[in-house]
């Protein structure tokens, strides 16, 4: 990047993986990446400065691009519809994970405190993913199964969290509130729980969801966004707006072990599907592609 601000040397082509090409940088071809629209239809939802920069920069420079990448085909779609690119200016390549590392393993030991049983959520302590309905949706549940299934949040303290935070605290009997976790021992908290649910109200691709499925473990997430293009017929959906629906799916999936053996079969094949070598590759060929259309 900066190599590009201070030679005028003009590149064959230039890949911004992040929303926002340089003015800076000069090529025959320009391809970037834009993962969701989150940052225009839940702007408050994010810091402040966040905005400010995209809608500084993020409109006026996208227009350089020839080729526009996304992780999904709902994405793609909000693309065509709020920018002027035609189809073909705009491909799909789906999100992976590291197999290698995202698997079902018999090592569960970490060095923090777990529930014996518990019902799983993964993400940053942020509005957009949800999680106010989902601690709201949980102690909906019977007192006997929230007894038998505590609540395990991860993920990073995000921003406007002051209500979740609350709520956390305000039930800490059942609600186990981990912080960051490193990828190493998410793997083994995916493996050690019963259940993941992820009730976004909004996503580009959704990572967490197939991590869970890759460790074998059953899954309920939002019917919307882009979530059923990742989930497929491999989870059970809910209406994120719909507390009571979220409690229904959890209480759904928990009370049933035929439902939960057959969930975890469906979505270790479904994981499968998706691997960063294939996305990799996928990128090098269209890359490949698009230099070679301008010889």
């Amino acid at each position: 990047m900066l190599y590009g601000r201070f030679f005028c040397k003009e590149y064959d082509l230039y890949w911004v993986p992040n929303f926002i090409p340089l003015d800076s940088i000069k090529a025959k071809k320009v391809v970037t990446s834009i993962h969701d629209f989150s940052f225009i239809l839940y702007k408050d939802l994010h810091p402040k400065e966040r905005i400010e920069y995209f809608e500084n920069n993020f409109f006026k420079n996208i227009l350089r691009s020839d080729l526009i990448i996304t992780g999904s085909e709902f994405t793609k779609k909000e693309i065509l519809d709020r920018l002027d690119f035609n189809e073909e200016q705009v491909k799909v390549i789906y999100h992976g994970i590291d197999h290698n590392l995202f698997k079902v393993t018999t090592d569960l030991n970490v060095n923090f405190e777990l529930p014996k049983k518990f019902i799983l959520s993964v993400g940053s302590i942020e509005p957009r993913k949800n999680l106010i309905g989902l601690l709201k949706a949980y102690n909906n549940l019977d007192n006997e199964i929230k007894k038998q299934y505590h609540l395990v949040l991860a993920g990073f303290k995000g921003w406007n969290n002051d209500e979740i935070m609350r709520l956390i605290n305000a039930n800490n009997n059942y609600i186990h509130y981990l912080g960051y976790v490193s990828d190493e021992d998410l793997v083994k908290v995916y493996n050690h729980a019963s259940l993941f649910v992820y009730p976004s109200f909004y996503e580009g691709f959704g990572i967490p969801p197939l991590e869970a499925m890759a460790c074998g473990t059953p899954v309920v997430t939002s019917n919307v966004s882009s979530l059923p293009e990742v989930g497929g017929d491999a989870v059970l959906y809910c209406d994120p707006y719909d507390i009571e629906d979220i409690a229904k799916q959890i209480k759904t999936v928990l009370d049933d072990k035929v439902l939960q053996e057959k969930m975890m079969q469906k979505g270790l094949e479904r994981a499968k599907r998706f691997t960063w070598e294939k996305a990799a590759q996928d990128h090098l060929t269209l890359f490949r592609s698009l230099i070679d259309s301008g010889k």
